[in-house]
C-alpha cells in the first residue's frame, strides 16, 4: 500500500479522536459546575491554517498540544476561529463537528486522487469493515442511546444552577430504665431538602425546608437529628444564607436565617458530633446561651495557612433583627463567635473558641442572663481509632459552669466507613439552682450504602434533679437516616 494512502486512512480516526476528546473535556469540565454551557448555533465562519502556532489559545503545554499540531501540519485538516482561537475547553456543537470533519474528507479525497486504491487495499478494508462490524454496531448504539440521555435530561432538568440535596432521620427510642415523662417508646423524625445553587461554582446559596416532630432524652439535650415542628409536620425555612469566596482564603456567609453558634466554624473537631445519636455528641456549649438560629447574621471563614483557619459570626435573633424599629444590632438576642482550629490531615486537631451570648437559657427554658463561653476542642487520631474531646468554661449572670466530654471513637469497625465510638461527660446547665446533667452514649454507625446509614445506640443519662428516685435513665435507640 502506498504511503499517502494510509495517512488518509489515519486522517479520519485521528480527526475524529480528537475532536470527540476536545468535547468530552469540555463537557466533563461543564460537569464539574452546575451551569450548563450556552452553544451558539448561529453561523461561523471557520478560518484554515497551516500551523498550530496560529492558535492563540493553544499552548505546548496543552494535553492535546501534539495530536492537534499532526493534525494541523501533516493534515491540514483542522480549521480555527476567525479570531485565531481554537476554543479547546468548550463543547462542540454538530456544526462545528460537520465542517472539521468536511475538511479532513477533502484532504482523504485528495490523498486517495493522488495515489489510487488498488484492489487489494479494497479486500484489506472490507475485511476490516467485517471483522469489527459487531463493534461498530455496538459502539453506534451507546452513542445513540447517550445522546437520547442527554436530551432527556436536558428536557427534564430541574435547574441549571440549582441542586436538591435529601435528608430523612427516623428515630426509634425506648427507655430502659423508666424516666418520669419517658416511660415508652416514642418516634422521632426530621425531614430535609437543601436547594443549593451556585452561580460562579464557588458561591452557595442555600435555601433548606424541614419538617419535623418528636424528640427524647430532654433534659440531655434531646436527640440529634430530630426537630418538632408540630404534630402536622409543617414546613419551614430552617437555612437561609448565601456564601461566596474573597480571594483565596476569605469565605464571607451572610444568613437571613438558621446560622448560629458552631454553624460559623468550620469543623467542630470531635469525631462524635454527626455520627451520634444524642445531640450532646456534639459540643453543646455552642447551643447553650440563647443565641438564636431563627436571626439573621453574617460570619467569616479564614485560612490563615492550609491548615490553621479562624472562623468568627454573628446572629441577630429574638424581636429587633427583622424590626426596622429596633434592628439588627438591638436585637433582644444576640450572639457572637470567635474560633481557632488547627484542622491536619494526620494526627492533630484541636481549636479553641470564645462565645457570647447576651440572653443565656437552661435546658428547663429559664432566663438566666448573658454568657462568655471558652472552649477547647481536641481529637488525637491515632490512624484505626480516636480519642477525642472538649472542655468549656461559661460565665454567667450569678454564677460559672464547667461543661465537658471525652471518648474513644474506631473507624472502619468490622466495616468499611462504619464508627463505632463512646463518650461521656458533663453538659451545660447555666441556672444557679440546677446542677449539671451527666450523659454516657455508645453508637454504631453503619453505612449500608450511599443512601442508607443505620445507627444503633446505648444512652445512658442523670438528670441531676432534686427528685432521686427518677432522675437516672438508659435509653436504647436506633436511628435511620436517607440520603438523596
Amino acid at each position: 500500500m502506498t504511503k499517502l494512502f494510509w495517512q488518509s486512512l489515519l486522517a479520519v480516526p485521528a480527526a475524529l479522536g480528537a475532536a470527540v476528546a476536545v468535547s468530552g473535556s469540555a463537557i466533563a469540565a461543564d460537569a464539574a459546575t452546575t451551569q450548563v454551557s450556552d452553544f451558539d448555533q448561529d453561523a461561523v465562519q471557520l478560518a484554515q491554517i497551516t500551523s498550530v502556532s496560529e492558535l492563540t489559545d493553544v499552548l505546548p503545554s496543552d494535553w492535546a498540544f501534539q495530536a492537534l499540531q499532526s493534525l494541523v501540519e501533516n493534515y491540514g485538516c483542522i480549521q480555527g476561529y476567525p479570531d485565531r482561537t481554537f476554543r479547546g475547553q468548550r463543547s462542540m456543537t454538530r456544526f462545528e463537528f460537520a465542517a472539521g470533519l468536511n475538511s479532513c474528507l477533502d484532504v482523504i479525497a485528495t490523498l486517495i486522487a493522488q495515489s489510487g486504491i488498488n484492489p487489494e487495499d479494497l479486500a484489506t478494508i472490507r475485511r476490516l469493515q467485517e471483522e469489527f462490524q459487531a463493534e461498530l454496531a455496538t459502539l453506534r448504539g451507546r452513542v445513540d442511546a447517550l445522546e437520547a440521555e442527554t436530551a432527556t435530561l436536558r428536557a427534564q432538568q430541574f435547574s441549571t444552577t440549582t441542586k436538591l440535596v435529601g435528608q430523612a432521620d427516623f428515630n426509634v427510642v425506648t427507655p430502659i430504665d423508666i424516666v418520669t415523662g419517658e416511660a415508652a417508646t416514642s418516634v422521632a423524625a426530621r425531614a430535609r431538602l437543601n436547594f443549593d445553587s451556585s452561580f460562579t461554582g464557588n458561591d452557595r446559596l442555600r435555601i433548606r425546608l424541614q419538617s419535623g416532630n418528636g424528640n427524647a432524652i430532654n433534659g440531655l439535650g434531646g436527640l440529634a437529628n430530630a426537630g418538632n415542628s408540630g404534630p402536622n409536620y409543617n414546613v419551614g425555612i430552617d437555612d437561609f444564607y448565601y456564601q461566596f469566596p474573597v480571594g483565596s482564603r476569605l469565605t464571607v456567609t451572610a444568613s437571613a436565617r438558621g446560622l448560629a453558634g458552631d454553624d460559623w466554624v468550620t469543623s467542630t473537631i470531635v469525631p462524635f458530633d454527626g455520627p451520634s445519636v444524642a445531640d450532646a455528641g456534639g459540643p453543646q456549649f455552642y447551643d447553650a446561651g440563647g443565641g438564636g438560629t431563627n436571626g439573621a447574621g453574617v460570619g467569616l471563614s479564614f485560612a490563615l495557612t492550609d491548615s490553621l483557619i479562624f472562623d468568627a459570626g454573628y446572629t441577630a435573633g429574638g424581636q429587633g433583627a427583622f424590626d426596622p424599629s429596633v434592628g439588627i444590632f438591638a436585637a433582644t438576642t444576640q450572639s457572637y463567635i470567635a474560633q481557632l482550629s488547627f484542622l491536619s490531615d494526620g494526627f492533630l486537631d484541636a481549636g479553641i473558641a470564645y462565645l457570647h451570648n447576651d440572653r443565656s437559657i437552661d435546658f428547663q427554658g429559664g432566663a438566666a442572663g448573658g454568657t462568655d463561653t471558652f472552649a477547647g476542642l481536641l481529637n488525637l487520631d491515632f490512624g484505626g481509632f480516636f480519642v477525642a474531646g472538649h472542655g468549656a468554661y461559661t460565665s454567667f449572670n450569678g454564677g460559672n459552669d464547667f461543661s465537658w466530654t471525652a471518648g474513644v471513637g474506631f473507624n472502619n469497625f468490622l466495616a468499611e466507613g462504619a464508627q463505632l465510638g463512646v463518650y461521656g461527660g458533663q453538659l451545660p446547665q447555666l441556672a444557679t439552682t440546677s446542677n449539671n446533667p451527666f450523659i454516657v452514649e455508645g453508637y454504631y454507625e453503619i453505612p449500608f450504602n450511599q443512601f442508607l446509614t443505620i445507627t444503633p445506640a446505648v444512652i445512658y443519662g442523670d438528670l441531676n434533679t432534686a427528685a432521686a428516685d427518677d432522675e437516672i435513665g438508659l435509653w436504647g435507640a436506633i436511628r435511620a437516616t436517607f440520603r438523596f
